[in-house]
């Protein structure tokens, strides 16, 4: 069974950095692709970012170049680095696991103006 713990949210004011982890257990870490998505409120969840098992990203148009995907094979963790964060960037952000439909409980994160 897929389990994702997610943490580093926070407050922080805008233009202020936060970086979130997320520890997977349950699956063969290195072989999957990973990403991060966010549910702002009353909003639908949408992807943020994702890294496949060979280190290849992607991103949301409204984070490129302000947030950067890494992952660490051997803590079987992946990482959102989050810099000059903007107050729309407000929400809670999950881990999943490509392929698999379990989601962790989230980290919040609130960006103040």
């Amino acid at each position: 069974q897929v389990q994702l713990v997610e943490s580093g949210g926070g407050l922080v004011q805008a233009g202020g950095s936060l970086r979130l982890s997320c520890v997977a257990s349950g699956i063969i870490f290195r072989i999957n692709s990973m990403a991060w998505y966010r549910q702002a409120p009353g909003k639908q969840r949408e992807l943020v970012a994702g890294i496949s098992s060979g280190g290849t990203t992607n991103y949301a148009e409204t984070v490129k170049g302000r947030f950067t995907v890494s992952r660490d094979n051997a803590k079987n963790t992946v990482y959102l680095q989050m810099n000059s964060l903007k107050p729309e960037d407000t929400a809670v952000y999950y881990c999943k696991v490509s392929g698999f439909t379990s989601w962790g409980q989230g980290t919040q994160v609130t960006v103040s103006s």
